[in-house]
């Protein structure tokens, strides 16, 4: 997944990436909360890993921020050494997801995380199949099927749109996606997404007569919708 950490601490900082690192996720720090405020504006996140006394704001402003400003609904942990029962109530009931006080263990940190995924995204990193209405995809062989007929992809289409069936609705920064379907930055892929995209929308029928929408957002990415049915029972 593709998390931001907000720590000013370099040597906390460094640890919580290192274990994300290790884990397979794709950890971005930040040490302000204009920095995350800033990236927010034009990148998305599948998670937000926030310290509570940073530099120039709190975590408290930038998870009142989040819930002010960033239209998808993106998970919110706090990971910091404030304690109190009042602090964590606090912070939970303003919106936070989850609420960790360090020092932490890296696999309860992994788990913690997992477990936040897995209630956010219904994914289940240990699923062989992931089915989202008339679309199958079988993780294990890297096949997917469309009303129950297999639809020949790439490696590269099948990791991207299975990445858009799991955000469904949700708008996708372009340097989320080549992050995490191509692990390179987006202006290295000139367009290779774009091709890739078309690909996609074309194999697997992406189109409103199909009850799907793939559509680009203007100077940010893409997002896949699921339609209404088109000729809906009275």
């Amino acid at each position: 997944m593709r998390i931001a950490l907000l720590e000013d601490d370099p040597v906390q900082a460094a640890s919580v990436s290192g274990t994300l690192t290790a884990a397979g996720h794709h950890c971005h720090h930040f040490e302000i909360g204009a920095a995350l405020i800033h990236a927010l504006r034009r990148e998305t996140f599948d998670v937000l890993i926030l310290d509570w006394q940073i530099p120039d704001m709190t975590g408290r402003e930038v998870l009142n921020w989040v819930k002010q400003n960033v239209a998808s609904r993106v998970p919110v942990i706090f990971l910091t050494s404030y304690g109190r029962e009042t602090d964590i109530t606090a912070i939970l009931n303003e919106g936070a997801d989850d609420y960790l006080v360090k020092p932490i263990s890296p696999p309860l940190l992994l788990a913690r995380i997992t477990a936040l995924l897995r209630r956010m995204y219904a994914i289940d990193p240990l699923a062989t199949k992931e089915v989202f209405d008339d679309v199958e995809f079988d993780m294990a062989a890297q096949r997917v099927f469309r009303n129950r007929e297999e639809v020949k992809l790439t490696q590269r289409e099948f990791a991207l749109a299975l990445l858009l069936f799991q955000n469904l609705g949700r708008p996708l920064a372009r340097a989320h996606i080549a992050e995490r379907v191509w692990r390179q930055p987006p202006d290295v892929l000139s367009r290779t997404m774009d091709t890739h995209i078309s690909g996609v929308r074309q194999k697997l029928a992406l189109r409103p007569e199909s009850g799907y929408r793939l559509t680009p957002v203007y100077g940010f990415g893409y997002r896949l919708e699921r339609l209404a049915e088109m000729n809906p029972t009275p």
